[in-house]
């Protein structure tokens, strides 16, 4: 890959091929499992979010930034590996999960792995200044205390709004950030601009897990290509079930006494509000995220692109306004 900048559908196919290539050409040892990952492809909304706001003057991308949205990739599949092993799901992108192909202990292995990988990749940039502005590291320990508080609460019927949204900023929105701040640092923005790219990147994230709250009572699993109705069978207490907790007592006492059915949830949380909640919270951010790209330095072709972006978050990465 050459250092000339390029427009972003050709950055984001280099993306999509920079992946498949580290997943398919890794030591024989892992070969086989990583190669499987790549048989299902996700929608890669976080590298194209990086590029994005990677986007220069010219509404051209320079090949740091590919490198850094290709480690991003990497790093997001690596957390799914473990959170299936976690969740012990079964499906993942229409396709058998790792662990349900080949193991446990070989996923959490292969999910390790693609950590490493995404940091080699990262260290790639070549403009190294750049790229320290962003920490990954950081974001990193983010997604990983995120993940370790959404496991110490699993099964936590009095999770409190305040403690679930602090959960999804690490676990969900932190990624998103260091994706869109971490665009915005490798496409050389000053500092006024970067605490923008880095607040959008923080909502955006928030929008997309507050959506992907709603899809697990709305959608069916043919659709979304993953496990659906299953949060609260694997201990995850969502928002819309914690608004229908906090309206319903005896809903309460049914989840401690371990007797609330799948059907009691779904007429709960609709019932309730549970599912208008979330979907109001989510466009709470939405707006603020709308209004920081209307105050962006940016023109208006980079401003559309980031409005599709944020649509694609806030109805479901199909894009779809309802």
């Amino acid at each position: 890959m050459t250092n000339d900048r390029v427009l972003i559908n050709d950055a984001f196919e280099n993306v999509k091929a920079e992946v498949e290539k580290a997943l398919s050409s890794s030591p024989s040892i892992i070969k086989s499992y990583t190669h499987y990952l790549s048989l299902a492809r996700g929608k890669f909304i976080r590298a194209y979010a990086l590029l994005t706001c990677s986007l220069d003057s010219d509404n051209k991308i320079n090949t740091d930034a590919v490198k850094l949205a290709t480690a991003v990739e990497l790093l997001h599949l690596a957390t799914l590996v473990h959170d299936d092993v976690i969740d012990n799901a079964d499906t993942r992108r229409g396709i058998d999960t790792l662990q349900k192909r080949f193991g446990k202990r070989t996923a959490v292995i292969c999910g390790d792995y693609l950590f490493c990988l995404a940091i080699k990749k990262a260290s790639e940039i070549s403009d190294q200044s750049k790229f320290k502005k962003l920490d990954l590291a950081l974001y990193m320990e983010k997604i990983c205390l995120g993940e370790l508080n959404q496991h110490i609460n699993n099964n936590n019927i009095d999770l409190s709004m305040r403690q679930y949204l602090k959960i999804i900023s690490g676990k969900t929105a932190a990624l998103f950030e260091a994706s869109c701040y971490g665009g915005a640092c490798v496409g050389g923005f000053d500092n006024s601009e970067l605490k923008k790219y880095k607040r959008f990147g923080r909502y955006l994230g928030m929008i997309f897990q507050l959506t992907d709250d709603c899809i697990d009572f709305e959608e069916t699993k043919a659709n979304a290509k993953k496990p659906v109705q299953s949060d609260y069978e694997q201990g995850v207490i969502t928002l819309p079930l914690i608004y229908a907790f906090s309206q319903k007592d005896q809903l309460k006492s049914k989840a401690k006494a371990k007797r609330l059915s799948r059907e009691e949830i779904n007429a709960s949380v609709a019932s309730s509000g549970g599912l208008k909640l979330t979907r109001l919270l989510s466009q709470r951010y939405y707006k603020k995220a709308a209004l920081i790209i209307d105050d962006l330095n940016a023109d208006k072709s980079k401003k559309n692109i980031l409005m599709e972006v944020l649509d694609k978050a806030f109805y479901g990465l199909q894009g779809k306004k309802t």
